[in-house]
């Protein structure tokens, strides 16, 4: 990835070796937006001491990155009268307030829950070069993290102590609420002027109480910020990420979620991410079953389904979901997997009940939580039988 650039020039030497300077290497830099921010130099040192209203940014990843003013720490300006040559350098990553635990001014991370999605998730921050500290239940998932440069901590409390920011990405909210409260949890470490950014998939409401809970308990900040985008978006780091909680957090923890995603939107108070994957589920949810629908009837019509995701690219059918999981309905390919059923049933069984809640009619997803829910008791009830038979067998056999 990428880091968000800026360019700054002297005013008494003109934007133009600036430019020059841009275009030739805007391969590598990927500009997206490009100001030229004109600045009177202060003195031999060449640092600027004024503070102009907006920067240039460059990035290949969110066109959207939080402009700030240039201060007395940034990239101090390399043009002059004697030498038109501008240096390019990678924007630093934020830095730590005073309200925070680290001497270093450095952040230090942590990542709980080492999964389908945690551990590319955690992979790509240490490519990006950060510390993170981590920590799974069943600690195994841990050793090829600690091979390419993690921490590994024997607890949560420990993974607590360590960082300012804990990422965490667990199955459901009582896994949550066990990492948080249970036996040596994140809140019986020192919290304040901490973090932590829970990207699991949880009721609206739970996020909420936990939050609320957790700042009681030690003064730790939250962020609920689920993903999507798959095992795929996880891996490449083009995830879509909706977040829950205070401004000020999100931009703290922006530039290193963006490690991991494409896209970090804040969207509202603590629990807005978690509706907000809420709406998500529900069309995802209901066009998988589409897409099997489709995929179904192109094979028992007698046209080559291998070619749909070729045929309807571009048109209003395409989808993320049609490119992906097309091709692995038509040929059978269930592994690696790219995510759980149960996980899908659980947030549909969620949007039925906030829709409840909100008197918010949602008969497709209803419909598809059920149906899925069906089959999938339907094949329980037959491994059940198996297991059965073979037991009596066994039995009769002695």
């Amino acid at each position: 990835m990428v880091q968000p650039t800026r360019i700054v020039c002297c005013a008494c030497d003109g934007a133009a070796s600036a430019i020059r300077a841009a275009t030739a290497l805007i391969a590598r830099i990927h500009l997206e937006t490009v100001r030229i921010i004109p600045l009177r130099c202060s003195g031999a040192d060449g640092r600027h001491r004024t503070r102009p209203v907006q920067m240039f940014h460059g990035s290949n990843n969110q066109a959207s990155h939080a402009c700030r003013p240039v201060s007395p720490n940034d990239t101090p300006c390399k043009v002059s009268r004697r030498s038109h040559g501008v240096a390019l350098r990678q924007r630093r990553q934020p830095m730590a307030d005073a309200s925070r635990t680290n001497p270093q001014d450095v952040e230090r991370l942590g990542y709980i829950g080492l999964g389908l999605m945690g551990a590319p998730m955690t992979r790509r921050l240490l490519k990006a070069g950060h510390q993170v500290t981590i920590w799974n239940r069943s600690q195994d998932k841990t050793t090829p993290l600690v091979e390419a440069g993690a921490v590994r901590a024997a607890t949560p409390r420990d993974v607590m102590a360590k960082s300012d920011i804990v990422f965490m990405c667990v199955t459901d909210a009582a896994a949550v609420q066990e990492v948080i409260f249970g036996r040596e949890g994140l809140s019986s470490a020192p919290g304040a002027g901490k973090l932590v950014v829970d990207f699991s998939s949880i009721h609206p409401d739970a996020a909420r109480d936990l939050a609320a809970r957790l700042k009681d308990a030690n003064d730790t900040g939250w962020i609920d910020a689920p993903v999507s985008g798959g095992t795929k978006g996880a891996e490449e780091g083009t995830l879509a990420i909706m977040a829950g909680g205070e401004a000020r957090d999100i931009e703290r923890v922006r530039p290193y979620v963006l490690a991991m995603a494409r896209r970090f939107t804040h969207m509202g108070s603590i629990g807005a991410g978690q509706t907000t994957k809420l709406c998500n589920q529900v069309i995802v949810g209901c066009a998988m079953a589409v897409l099997a629908e489709a995929t179904r009837l192109a094979v028992n019509a007698g046209i080559d389904a291998n070619r749909l995701p070729e045929a309807l690219a571009g048109g209003f059918a395409d989808s993320i979901p049609l490119q992906l999981f097309v091709p692995r309905m038509v040929q059978g390919i269930h592994t690696p997997p790219l995510g759980h059923i149960a996980t899908m049933l659980k947030d549909l069984d969620t949007v039925a009940d906030v829709a409840q809640a909100t008197s918010t009619p949602v008969p497709m997803a209803r419909l598809q939580g059920n149906f899925s829910g069906w089959r999938r008791r339907r094949a329980a009830r037959k491994r059940m039988r198996l297991r059965s038979t073979s037991f009596q067998g066994r039995a009769l056999h002695r």
